[in-house]
This record gives C-alpha cells, structure tokens and sequence, in this order.
C-alpha cells in the first residue's frame, strides 16, 4: 500500500476516554493528511481531521455511560475504517478502545476487535503487543483458560503461528536474528513432567522442529521469570501461551505505552492496550501515549 494513502483511525465508544485521547493526540498531530478519522460527528468537527461521521449528531462523547447507539457508532467506525482499506483509500488502521458487552447487546458478533477485522480482511490472526521495553505474542486470546490450555495441545498451529509472527515481528522492528523466548503452560515449565507433561509430551517437541526456522527459539520457560529476562535485554519476543499469561505483566510495566497490533492480517491494525475506562471518561485523566504510539507503530508498520 503507498504511503501517501491515509491511516484510518476508527475512534472507538464515544462513551469512553477514546474521544479524548483521540482529540488529544490530533492537537499534536504535525502531519494531518497523514490520517483519516472514522467516528462520532462532534469528534471529527473537535480535531479538524478529515474523515467520515458515524453515529447520531446528539450522541455524548465520554458521559462514562455505555449505551447501544454508542456501541452501533464504534461498530459503524470501524467497519468504515475496514472498507476504507479494502477500496485502497486507506494502508493501515488504528482503533480506539470499545465495550464488548455493549457492542454484543448491538448485535456484534465477533468476542473482539481482533476477530472483527479477520473476518473483514481473512486471513489468521495473531494478538502480538509492542511497548518500549517489552514485546508479546499470544499463542491464544479470548478464550476461557480450561479452553485454551486444551487448543495449546490439540491445535499445534496456534504455537506455530504465533512463533512465526513473532520471529516476522522482532525482524520487522529491527532484530535480524530474533531470540524469541516462549513460556510454558504450568508452574516452572512443568518441572521436568512434575507440575505438567504438555511441555514435554507436545509444546518442546515442537519448538525443538520450528528451531530450524528460528535458531534463537527458547524451548519452554517458567512464564514467571521469563519476563524479568525479557526486560534486562535476553529476548527480543515473548511468545505467551494464553491472554493473562502475558497481559499481566506487560500491563504492569507498560501500560500507557504498550500498543495492541494484530497479525496475520492482509493491513496493519493497531490500538491502544487499554480498555474504556468509562470511569474516567471525560475528566482529563486519560492518558494518550498508548494511542498516539499505536498510531506511531502503524504508520511504521505500514511502511515496511
């Protein structure tokens, strides 16, 4: 995709802090052709960007009070946003943050963003995280822990995607021979079959064949220090086995800075690592440097 096409920013629930860090981080924007805004009307006259108005003239923007018509205006943005692609007139997309809950009572199909746009786009996708000291992949996502400890062992590619993408990533930013660490599904990587025989029987046969693809794959690690590792420079890439696994500590270390990217996809989709915050929303507490490095990241991404 040329780089003088646009990056789509799909704003988010207009109920939430995404408004304000989207108005936020527009004001410091030195580069506006450089985006398009999808999102509620009174957002897009606030920033000046040039962009499509989705949702209803009236709708509140950050009330912290979620509704269905702020749920179908996110929906709207995005699947705008999506199109904007699909027809050439935009090269990556940047997404605020929306309510699951209220988007599944509009009808929304997908358990998140992620799925939305792979069904959009096809293609297979992977959760991967950026922050400055830290980059995660997730083998699974939005499944309930019982679910993806079983999709680990019974559906080997997803181990194998996400070791590849995160092999693909760590290159793309800069690691020519990337180290990618991986953790292990129980305590201590299993302990030699003591806490756990997945490592063992299933998980370090694989990594020992993608190894010859990827000379700096780790076989599993106790996920409990694997990040500490990660952070004094050990690693370029954590591939984490389920969503906690590796959210909670990159959410401890890098909240504000983390970006959310999606992989696997024919387009670059970031967004923002946090959620939201509908406690917040509209009192100026927002903190805008996890979308404003997400827009970063997929101008950056888009130009590789």
């Amino acid at each position: 995709m040329p780089e003088s096409k646009p990056i789509a920013v799909a704003a988010g629930d207009p109920s939430g802090v995404g408004p304000e860090i989207v108005a936020r981080w527009a004001r410091g924007l030195k580069d506006r052709k450089g985006f398009r805004l999808f999102g509620p009307p009174a957002l897009l006259r606030e920033t000046g960007l040039a962009g499509t108005a989705c949702g209803p003239e009236a709708l509140p923007l950050g009330d912290g009070k979620p509704t269905v018509d702020g749920a179908r205006t996110a929906w709207a943005a995005m699947e705008a946003a999506a199109e904007a692609c699909l027809a050439g007139e935009a090269r990556a997309v940047v997404t605020g943050p929306v309510c699951k809950a209220t988007l599944s009572e509009a009808g929304f199909g997908f358990p998140g963003q992620t799925e939305f746009f792979a069904a959009k786009w096809g293609g297979e996708p992977t959760m991967g995280f950026v922050g400055e000291s830290l980059r995660v992949i997730l083998a699974t996502w939005h499944l309930p822990l019982r679910a993806a400890a079983e999709a680990i062992v019974r559906e080997p590619e997803r181990l194998a995607r996400a070791v590849e993408r995160a092999g693909a990533l760590a290159r793309r930013l800069g690691a020519p021979e990337p180290r990618i660490a991986v953790c292990g599904l129980n305590p201590h990587a299993g302990e030699g079959g003591l806490l756990g025989e997945e490592e063992g029987e299933y998980l370090d046969p694989a990594l020992d064949r993608m190894r010859r693809a990827w000379p700096g794959l780790s076989r599993c690690l106790p996920g409990d220090t694997v990040f500490h590792r990660a952070l004094r420079g050990e690693f370029d890439v954590v591939v984490a086995l389920y969503h906690d696994q590796g959210l909670a500590p990159l959410k401890t270390v890098e909240f504000h800075t983390a970006v959310n990217v999606t992989l696997g996809l024919p387009f670059v989709r970031t967004s923002p690592d946090h959620g939201t915050a509908f406690d917040i929303a509209g009192r100026g507490l927002a903190d805008p440097r996890s979308f404003s490095r997400a827009a970063e990241l997929a101008d950056r991404l888009s130009r590789l």
